[in-house]
């Protein structure tokens, strides 16, 4: 019996996924358009440089997930983060971590899109934020792992 929820919930996370590849298939860059309460913010993303984060992203996106979130951690000059509360700060449901992706020769710089984890730089899952700054500290170097720009 576990064996075959098992299976299920692989085959299930599968097409998820394969759905998540299916959003203009045509295309390395696609685009996902936000509808928020200060307007539409139209984001295009990198498939070349970060497959794997794009993948998980657009699974969000294909599932409605980010619908009714809410931007919960604005500070001026750094990073606009959101995708994870709903408006009443209750932390919704994560599908697994992925790999860190940051050595992808994308920088955090303004107006670019990333994965927000924890300090496992192995953590990202839904959470994402907009540089509004030039944020070169959040880059990788040589001693530490940074945060994934895919945008």
């Amino acid at each position: 019996m576990l064996k075959w929820m098992l299976a299920s919930v692989l085959a299930l996370s599968t097409m998820v996924a394969q759905a998540a590849v299916d959003i203009q298939p045509d295309t390395l860059y696609p685009k996902v358009e936000f509808d928020t309460s200060m307007g539409k913010v139209v984001v295009e993303l990198d498939r070349t440089r970060a497959p794997l984060t794009v993948d998980n992203f657009l699974t969000y996106v294909v599932k409605g997930d980010y619908d009714n979130t809410i931007f919960h951690r604005v500070i001026a000059d750094f990073v606009v983060q959101g995708g994870g509360l709903t408006s009443e700060f209750e932390e919704l449901p994560s599908l697994d971590p992925i790999v860190n992706e940051s050595g992808n020769g994308l920088s955090n710089a303004m107006g670019t899109i990333a994965m927000a984890r924890d300090n496992d730089p192995h953590s990202a899952t839904r959470q994402f934020y907009f540089n509004v700054g030039d944020n070169k500290n959040l880059n990788p170097s040589k001693r530490r792992w940074g945060y994934a720009v895919f945008g």
